[in-house]
């Protein structure tokens, strides 16, 4: 066998939930890429989800590139069009090796190969950086791949799964591929279609949330890359590729406080021209109240704290180990720097009722978080909280995992009243949010009215927030001003293509 090129191909999911606010590369794929060339692979980054391409425009790319690999990562809601996009590639060249990999593979190795081993060759469970080249390398040479950590395959009627592999400690030392990346496609809407970065200084998560997959991907394990290497990175991403914005891809980047204090200062010292979008922890927002002026001063523009729950009870459900109170004591934190604050509700739990979710909307307007998303519960068969769930599962069909569409059937309510719902909240909140919209700073008024913008026009509700403008009397003056400049700024604009509506 003689394996040389791989294509590394994202599946053409879509749901129309991130994707309103931007395009967003996977930066998995940018180290494994970068692996496999140091291995002496030659690879093509193929964001075919990115590029909104269909199967057609997929299998001229794969023809033209002919790979002996084609490889693919799917969350939970992607893992069905990451399997067809294996079978695609095996119809296109029959002896094609194809290997899945990401969260739903590495805890659902069995499921998917017992239903689709014809279409899956190999899952990497766990970090792909080493146990690729290694599967790669050990097929080359025809040599047996339960030698190599971290699979899982089908023989003789089957599953083989190997030990698991090591995590990677020096994560200073592996290498990237941002060459490939397709850059023009990547951009963030809410700051006028600025060139997007996704970025990653640390790998793991501490915590215990129950109903969440990552605390068990890592094992509740926690590395990260140094300060001055995430720095030069990001330097490095500004001026060779014109990157102004970067999302951090972390759980918690600020968990080392001394180590994320450094960032900061590097930031600030070398004027790195990179705005940052992130997620951290409601403890480390109260942890470093003393630093959140320095966050502003180092380009943090946007961090999403979760709250995930309304009530104590559903918190230690959840075992996020925090108070409600100290959810809202963060975000003030975050807005007191002015910062956009954003978090989410987790809702549809088997006991929701209407009025547990109406009691979950007016939390949210308490807690004053510039952006508020109500979530449905999404039963990853692999977490924690689904032996509870299960009972209550209304679907199998993975492709609705997407914590848009519920899943989830409560004890009194139908799962469309449930939708109903969950779409009403978001109408009310934001109705509530745009007309106290002149109590934000002027910045903040500005990058508002981008997001109206991205919730009306490109987002799974835009026909909620339609409706909500409908209710624009109800707003000050000053703010019907702001939403007149908006629809004289969306007339002026092109038009962009439209998410899909789930």
């Amino acid at each position: 066998m003689s394996i040389k090129r791989v294509a590394l191909v994202t599946p053409p999911y879509h749901s129309g939930v991130v994707e309103s606010a931007g395009t967003w590369l996977n930066v998995g794929f940018v180290y494994i890429a970068g692996a496999l060339r140091a291995a002496g692979y030659e690879v093509d980054y193929y964001d075919a989800m990115s590029l909104w391409h269909k199967w057609p425009d997929i299998k001229r790319r794969l023809e033209a590139f002919r790979p002996d690999v084609v490889a693919t990562t799917a969350f939970t809601a992607s893992i069905v069009d990451a399997v067809r996009l294996l079978a695609f590639a095996k119809e296109i060249a029959p002896r094609t090796i194809t290997v899945l990999g990401n969260v739903h593979a590495t805890f659902c190795y069995e499921e998917i190969l017992r239903a689709d081993h014809a279409a899956v060759d190999y899952i990497v469970r766990g970090e792909g950086e080493v146990t690729m080249p290694q599967l790669l390398t050990c097929l080359n040479a025809g040599d047996d791949p339960r030698k190599v950590e971290g699979l899982a395959f089908w023989r003789g009627g089957g599953v083989v799964v190997t030990p698991r592999a090591a995590y990677i400690h020096d994560l200073d030392a592996l290498p990237t591929a941002w060459d490939l990346v397709d850059w023009p496609i990547y951009t963030y809407r809410a700051k006028h279609d600025a060139r997007l970065a996704i970025v990653s200084s640390s790998r793991g998560c501490k915590q215990q949330c129950s109903f969440c997959s990552q605390q068990l991907f890592w094992s509740q394990s926690w590395r990260a890359r140094s300060a001055e290497n995430f720095v030069a990175e990001l330097e490095l991403l500004h001026a060779t590729y014109g990157v102004e914005v970067a999302m951090l891809s972390d759980e918690i980047p600020t968990f080392d406080r001394e180590r994320w204090n450094r960032i900061l200062d590097l930031l600030i010292e070398r004027r790195v021209g990179v705005k940052l979008l992130m997620e951290t922890r409601v403890d480390d927002i109260l942890r470093d109240a003393d630093l959140l002026d320095k966050y502003r001063l180092a380009g943090v523009e946007h961090i999403y704290v979760g709250v995930e729950a309304g009530s104590q009870e559903t918190l230690d459900l959840f075992r996020k180990e925090t108070l409600v109170e100290q959810s809202k004591q963060a975000i003030d934190l975050i807005n007191g720097a002015d910062i956009v604050s954003e978090t989410s509700f987790v809702l549809g739990m088997p006991d929701d009722t209407p009025e547990s979710i109406a009691r979950t909307v007016e939390l949210a307007k308490h807690y004053n978080p510039d952006m508020a998303f109500f979530l449905a519960i999404a039963p990853w068969p692999y977490a924690e909280l689904y032996p509870e769930l299960e009972p209550y599962v209304a679907t199998a069909d993975y492709r609705k995992y997407n914590l848009v569409e519920p899943v989830i059937k409560p004890k009194q309510m139908s799962v469309e009243e449930l939708e109903r719902l969950l779409g009403k909240a978001s109408q009310q909140f934001y109705l509530h949010k745009f007309r106290n919209l002149d109590k934000l700073s002027a910045w903040k008024q500005e990058f508002m009215l981008a997001v109206l913008d991205l919730l009306v026009n490109h987002s799974y509700l835009a026909g909620q927030m339609r409706a909500m403008l409908k209710e624009g009397k109800e707003m000050p003056a000053e703010v019907k001003a702001l939403l007149q400049r908006l629809n004289r700024r969306r007339s002026d604009s092109a038009p962009h293509p439209l998410a899909p509506i789930p």
